[in-house]
């Protein structure tokens, strides 16, 4: 018989495991044949939630029990709530080069430097990735906005084809790449969407990277109502609205170009009021993709912005 002073150590054992999250086999005792290992598998889920009123204001009184998590219909318990806007962004601001952008290019830039300013601080770390004929890197990883505003003052609208997939998923990627527990994976892009340059990844597959990297989406088109004058362009601007609605981002298209900055500014305040819930999920592994849904059953009037699901991990 075990005695209980074991059975508490070997509890202590796996309940730091489980928050840990991994993968243990406790071998049998020597002389005790038959004994069976022990197997625990825990994966951590982080999900960033942003949560506003009916008017659109963020909501930052929210506690861990006014949430519910369901993965794949199953109710999860969650572990932790963050206050909102405290956990690091790790950021990946996306600019359109391309001869369709080249008219607004100017104004995109200028938004785009008055947004990091506005929203990173010091903990946060973001990198600059540019869509052209091919996929390039205007400011490798940095938390210095003012190496980042001065690798935008210097980058000239290119013009030529669009390689808009394989940009997007070259900066997942490079963000998922980054271990920073606890962060945020963002993506903003400056885009139209179209795309007639990428050499190996199309919509499902970047939304397949994208996801794999837990990133959220957003996406500005400059082009504004002018999308709705060719197919090319509906089938760009559906692009993005489904890379945004499926990691609990937002896809964007200004009337003006003058909505540029308020687009950013809500940007900016959505994700300095994002709350990040954990849990531990018992689902396995193996790549698969797991759904999720994020409720607040106590307000049911307020809006909700979190990504749909998870792929597992591959180990």
């Amino acid at each position: 018989m075990i005695g209980r002073s074991r059975i508490r150590g070997i509890a202590a054992i796996l309940f730091l495991i489980g928050c840990a999250g991994g993968t243990i086999e406790l071998a049998q005792p020597r002389g005790q044949v038959g004994t069976p290992l022990i197997h625990v598998d825990s994966n951590l889920v982080t999900v960033p939630v942003s949560v506003t009123d009916s008017s659109g204001r963020p909501v930052r009184d929210l506690r861990l029990g006014d949430f519910q998590l369901l993965e794949d219909g199953n109710p999860e318990a969650l572990t932790s709530l963050s206050e909102p806007g405290q956990t690091p962004i790790e950021l990946a601001l996306i600019l359109d080069l391309s001869d369709s952008i080249r008219p607004r290019f100017e104004l995109e830039r200028e938004a785009a430097s008055r947004f990091l300013v506005r929203v990173l601080r010091p903990e946060d770390r973001f990198t600059i990735f540019s869509i052209g004929a091919r996929p390039g890197l205007i400011q490798q990883r940095t938390s210095n906005i003012q190496d980042g505003l001065r690798s935008l003052a210097l980058v000239p609208a290119s013009g030529g084809s669009t390689a808009f997939y394989d940009t997007i998923v070259q900066a997942a990627r490079s963000m998922a790449s980054v271990r920073m527990p606890g962060s945020r994976r963002v993506a903003v892009v400056l885009s139209d969407g179209e795309d007639n340059n990428s050499e190996s990844w199309h919509l499902a597959g970047a939304l397949e990277e994208v996801q794999r990297a837990d990133c959220i989406f957003y996406s500005i088109n400059p082009a504004g109502p002018s999308i709705r004058l060719n197919s090319v362009s509906v089938e760009g601007q559906e692009g993005m609205s489904r890379l945004a609605g499926q990691t609990g981002g937002v896809a964007f298209v200004p009337e003006r170009t003058d909505e540029l900055d308020p687009i950013f500014d809500r940007i900016a305040v959505e994700l300095r009021a994002q709350y990040l819930l954990e849990y531990y999920s018992n689902q396995g592994r193996g790549g698969a993709f797991r759904h999720i849904s994020v409720n607040i059953p106590s307000r049911p009037g307020l809006r909700i912005h979190a990504r749909l699901g998870y792929y597992t991990s591959q180990e």
